[in-house]
C-alpha cells in the first residue's frame, strides 16, 4: 500500500489530508506531466454530506492508469508515498498526483 497525502480540501474522501475511501484511481493514461493526471476517484464534498463512512488511515491501495508513470506496475503505485494536489477541486480534472514522474519513451 501507499502512503497518501492529499491536498484536495473539497474531496468528500478527505480526512485532515488522510484518504478515508480505501482504495483510489489515478487516471490520465497518456500522462507525461503531473497536470495530466487526475484522481478519477474524486467526490466533491457537498453543504449536506458529512465524511464518509470509512475510518481515514495512512496508507491507502492505489491504482493507476497513468502508463508512461515510472512508479505504475500493472496498474498499481508501487511508490511508497504520494500526494494528491488540487486544492479547491470541484471535478477531478482539477486534480492531479503530485508526485507523478514520467519514464516516457
Amino acid at each position: 500500500m501507499t502512503r497518501l497525502k492529499c491536498s484536495v480540501k473539497n474531496c468528500a474522501y478527505n480526512e485532515d489530508q488522510l484518504c478515508a475511501k480505501s482504495d483510489i484511481m489515478v487516471g490520465g493514461q497518456d500522462a507525461s506531466m503531473p497536470n495530466e493526471t487526475r484522481c478519477d476517484s474524486f467526490r466533491e464534498r457537498t453543504e449536506s454530506m458529512t465524511n464518509s463512512t470509512s475510518q481515514a488511515k495512512p496508507e491507502t491501495s492505489v491504482g493507476c492508469h497513468a502508463k508512461n508513470c515510472r512508479f505504475n506496475e500493472d496498474c498499481k503505485c508501487q511508490a511508497t508515498e504520494i500526494g494528491i494536489a488540487g486544492s479547491n477541486a470541484c471535478c477531478c480534472s482539477e486534480t492531479e498526483c503530485a508526485s507523478f514522474e514520467c519514464q516516457c519513451k
